[in-house]
């Protein structure tokens, strides 16, 4: 399995703090819609082999009805323990959510796993002071991630004081920005900047349709007369759950970009709408994202990681047109997969 020595003498906030590739994990199951163990670990073991950098499980992507069933912890003890097989540290961020007393024992049963940090996904049910409480309470346990859900799969419009209020606490250590929206982005940067913790709380994007121009553009905020450069340091994705080799290299590629150089910063730009086009495709964004999960299952059962498309609930399936169109973008951009690295590993993954 990898190993690698430098990244073995940083600490995981460190780690966090320098910018990952993070998959959100999707759930494997089998065709009676049951967990399915092997290929579960041999989703992780591509991960962590493909230079992934963390994990996020039991978030969007892993299939938000495992909260409140028996399949929650079993699979955040999965893949933790498949991440412990490699010799690097891998940053485990474990999905929360729920009202106030469920994300705290969400996230104390993560700590209990060996996570080291929770993704607090939204509660509509709360308004932005009790979303800043439950931050706070969850914070008591584990670090936290801030997560910015687009409204389509489940998020709720925030204000920019809120994210203010959020970034000042101590314990959160990230936001992962996913609106969808790039009023609302702007948003989560100024208010990491008013709160004086620019420094402090990395963000990742999760803005699936601006993935590469989230990661080379500097932005810089001015708040009371005062310019701060803020910038997006990886990925937290449900994209990044699929062509996760390609995914590093174009992260690696996009920290070349910021530090200036200009080729990059052009081919990147390119690729992004290659990127999103490929997106809108597995992510169904022609239906509201209904397909999505399916979406992300379909490219994975084509590389043989997953058996079948199965989702927790039979309903959810690709949406009419939307094979036709991962037909499409699967031939025009080879360039974003990573058939050859998966065809080479999978059978040590599967073992």
């Amino acid at each position: 399995m990898l190993s690698t020595a430098p990244e073995a003498q940083m600490s995981v906030r460190d780690l966090f703090r320098r910018g990952l590739v993070i998959p959100a994990h999707p759930l494997a199951l089998t065709a009676d819609r049951k967990l399915d163990e092997r290929r579960q670990r041999a989703l992780t073991r591509y991960y962590v082999d493909a230079g992934a950098g963390g994990l996020a499980v039991g978030v969007h992507t892993t299939q938000f009805a495992i909260h409140g069933t028996g399949l929650l912890a079993p699979v955040l003890e999965l893949a933790a323990s498949t991440a412990r097989e490699f010799e690097r540290e891998v940053v485990l961020v474990a999905g929360a959510t729920g009202p106030t007393a469920q994300a705290v024992a969400e996230a104390e049963l993560a700590r209990s796993l060996g996570y080291h940090m929770v993704l607090l996904s939204p509660y509509r049910e709360l308004d932005e002071d009790g979303l800043v409480e439950r931050a706070r309470a969850v914070g008591e346990v584990l670090p936290v991630i801030g997560f910015y859900l687009q409204p389509a799969v489940g998020g709720q419009p925030l204000s920019r004081n809120f994210w203010t209020r959020l970034a000042a606490i101590e314990s959160v250590v990230g936001i992962k920005v996913a609106p969808f929206d790039r009023y609302r982005t702007l948003d989560v940067l100024h208010g990491v900047v008013r709160a004086g913790r620019a420094a402090e709380v990395a963000l990742y994007t999760g803005n699936d349709d601006h993935i590469l121009a989230d990661l080379i553009t500097p932005h810089r905020v001015v708040v009371d007369g005062r310019e701060v450069e803020v910038e997006f340091v990886g990925g937290l994705l449900g994209q990044w759950a699929v062509w996760v080799r390609r995914a590093v290299e174009l992260l690696e590629e996009a920290k070349l970009a910021r530090a200036g150089d200009d080729a990059a910063v052009r081919r990147l730009l390119t690729l992004d709408g290659h990127l999103t086009d490929a997106n809108a495709a597995i992510f169904d964004t022609a239906n509201d994202f209904h397909g999505c999960i399916p979406g992300i299952h379909e490219v994975l059962r084509r590389q043989g990681l997953l058996a079948g498309r199965w989702c927790l609930d039979p309903a959810e399936e690709l949406s009419p047109g939307q094979l036709a169109e991962i037909d499409r973008v699967w031939a025009a951009y080879p360039w974003l997969r990573d058939d050859e690295f998966v065809t080479e590993g999978l059978d040590r993954w599967l073992s």
